[in-house]
């Protein structure tokens, strides 16, 4: 084995090729992917589109090439190659920029040169196709007081020139995860012959200014489906599906429930129906549970029914197969997360039957060939970063076949075990665990545990954020545990830390970390805990429960629960599940980490970016006055243009950079050295 690998350096590491989206053509000949790579000045990844052998014989030929960069393709139904772009409309000259926004372009099914399809004043959004027509559906914004083009290219044009950046909100959202809200609204457009010269935008219908999400077609083009916020008061939000006429623009209905949200919607082969993501709506008492339901595109009486009762999983977003079973129902393929794993499901609507079709990995971007046998996807694993694939679409637990592609990472620096335990109340519990090359009985390795976000998630595929062979090369063994909130083992699972953060979870991941070090090749006296988000709670939550920790990391942490309760970008769902702090205060009282400082000792290295609106900089800030203030040894790594992650690519390797030099210094043992350019 090589002494190094891409892990061992960071410059290495950031620069290796990242891999997302995936599309089929209609006749299912041509397979394209988006591949990211990092720019000549290091500063910013820049995608490209890439043709993939669906056969996995010819390699990988690249399609396009621009500075500023293609993502999201899709073919139309002629052949033709769509994707977003923000490069100029010809090669750019001497002092010529990007657009600054992205527009649409078309690449010829018989080859040449790529051109501009469709552009809007504020940018293309999304997009999406119908299978059988030359109809597009695109999300694209107007600025208030704007009915048309040409006057929302005006007011934009006057803002700029007058230096105006104000909003003025009037609904209770004004800000999502890293991004400011308005002052334009997305509304759904509709236009035809985009072979040729694109009709005038058909106007489907607004969203509000948190966005439309989930755009789809029905094949013939005829009905155009789109998820929204629905509702005025804070308490009222929720996602809703609206199906409007494509051709006209008419509002046909709105997929609603009083105590579901529904998101995701797609279209049956026969344009009928639409399979749609069904989440039950959180409660004081209650985890939200989700599944697939299939109602009537049109008809606003049906309220639909379950695809999936009895599955005690959460299915993400559902792909229609392009022909209907046997019996003549649709069959849908999905995703959802179980054991550390997120495999690929069949489920016929007449019979009701689900079948797992993969045994390994984390599956994304599944799309299904013409005949409805052929499916493929990019599949990724905890020690595999996404690669496209190709599997059959009936077989149980197969291994599917992989793609050429670029994207490869090359030798990992150490191997992928699991750990498991049970909880005190009888719960089976597993984790993931990285174990560098050289851990052995005579060498045990220093171990990191890592608490994952969400805290509905798992650690169950590749992150290029949090990369744990990133911490493997340095040495350290890195423990990935799965607690209660955790998707993946049931509904069960949610409820047991439901309304309990600081409770089972944390007894979980502790019964994990226990586990794990009653391995040999473990050191169970050089021990360091990371987390971010719901990671980064728990960071703070075990800094004042226990000091048995050498070092914690926390990052876009939780740390005051009161004070978060208003200031997050979705204060609605957040009081659902642990109240108003104004009128119920007992799960702040219990849990909220700040009212415990006086007692954490572990020195920490606090890390938060001041772009993050999920968890706002003021839990750092004060985090970071509290641990001054009681003089606990810490440290303050802030990033002024970061959100709730770090990804710009000079910043990510700061952030590795000065995550690894501090658990060196307080777990290792090894003199403090400070990264270069901070």
């Amino acid at each position: 084995m090589p002494d190094t690998t891409a892990f061992h350096d960071l410059a290495a590491f950031t620069a290796l090729p990242r891999v997302s989206s995936l599309a089929l053509s209609p006749d299912g000949t041509r397979l394209v992917t988006a591949v990211q790579d990092l720019a000549a000045d290091g500063t910013r990844y820049i995608g490209a589109l890439w043709e993939v052998d669906p056969a996995g014989v010819r390699p990988a030929r690249r399609l396009t090439r621009s500075g500023s960069g293609e993502s999201a393709p899709r073919f139309l139904s002629d052949g033709t190659l769509l994707f977003l772009s923000a490069r100029p409309d010809t090669d750019p000259g001497e002092g010529e920029e990007d657009r600054k926004e992205a527009a649409l372009w078309s690449l010829p099914a018989g080859g040449g040169e790529a051109a501009p399809l469709l552009a809007r004043p504020g940018g293309i959004h999304a997009y999406a196709v119908a299978t059988g027509t030359d109809r597009i559906a695109l999300v694209a914004s107007l600025l208030p007081g704007a009915e048309d083009t040409a006057q929302d290219a005006a007011l934009r044009k006057a803002r700029e020139k007058a230096k105006v950046t104000a909003i003025l909100h009037e609904s209770s959202m004004i800000r999502h995860w890293d991004s400011d809200l308005g002052p334009d609204v997305p509304h759904l457009f509709t236009v035809t012959g985009a072979g040729t010269e694109p009709s005038a935008p058909i106007d489907c219908g607004a969203g509000s200014t948190l966005g439309i999400s989930g755009a789809a077609l029905s094949p013939d083009g005829s009905l155009a489906a789109y998820t929204v916020l629905t509702g005025t008061r804070p308490d009222e939000l929720r996602y809703a599906v609206v199906v409007s006429d494509a051709a006209t623009g008419k509002q046909l209905r709105t997929v609603e429930a009083p105590d579901a949200e529904f998101s995701s919607p797609a279209f049956t082969p026969d344009g009928r129906h639409l399979v749609c993501v069904r989440a039950q709506r959180i409660t004081w008492e209650q985890s939200g549970d989700q599944t697939l339901w299939l109602v009537d595109a049109t008809d606003g009486q049906d309220t639909g029914r379950d695809l999936l009762p009895g599955f005690d999983q959460w299915p993400g977003d559902p792909v229609v197969s392009p022909l209907p079973s046997g019996d003549g129902s649709p069959v849908v393929f999905f995703t959802a997360a179980e054991g550390g794993r997120e495999p690929v499901f069949r489920v016929s609507a007449g019979s009701g039957d689900v079948v797992r079709l993969t045994a390994s990995g984390a599956y994304t971007d599944v799309v299904a060939a013409p005949d409805g046998a052929t499916l493929y996807a990019l599949r990724s694993a905890v020690d595999g970063a996404p690669a496209p694939v190709r599997l059959d679409a009936a077989t149980p637990d197969q291994q599917p076949e992989p793609l050429p592609c670029p994207g490869a990472v090359g030798e990992l620096p150490g191997t992928l075990t699991e750990v498991f335990t049970s909880a005190e109340d009888g719960t089976p519990l597993r984790a993931w665990l990285v174990l560098p090359r050289e851990a052995s009985a005579e060498a045990p390795a220093p171990l990191l545990l890592w608490v994952h976000g969400g805290p509905q998630s798992s650690w169950n595929s590749w992150t290029w954020r949090w990369n744990p062979w990133v911490a493997a090369a340095a040495g350290y063994a890195v423990l990935l545990p799965d607690p209660a909130l955790s998707t993946g083992y049931g509904q069960r699972m949610h409820q047991r830390g439901w309304g309990d953060w600081g409770g089972a979870p944390y007894r979980d991941v502790l019964a994990l970390t226990d586990a794990a070090l009653d391995r040999d090749d473990l050191d169970a006296d050089r021990t360091a805990m990371m987390g971010g988000s719901f990671g980064g709670y728990m960071a703070n939550w075990i800094a004042t429960q226990t000091d048995r920790f050498r070092a914690i990391v926390t990052h876009a942490s939780l740390w005051n629960l009161p004070a978060f309760a208003a200031t997050t970008d979705f204060a609605p769902y957040w009081m659902r599940h642990h109240g108003d702090p104004l009128e119920r205060t007992e799960r702040y009282q219990r849990y909220s980490p700040h009212l415990r400082v006086a007692a954490i000792t572990t020195p920490m290295l606090v890390v938060h970016g001041d772009k993050d609106y999920r968890v706002p900089i003021g839990e750092a800030l004060s985090l970071w006055s509290d641990l001054t203030r009681f003089e606990v040894p810490a440290k303050f790594l802030y990033f002024p243009d970061e959100g709730h992650w770090v990804v710009k690519p000079n910043n990510s390797r700061l952030w590795y950079a000065t995550v690894l030099s501090f658990l060196a210094h307080h777990v290792l043992g090894e003199e403090w050295r400070r990264p270069e350019l901070v």
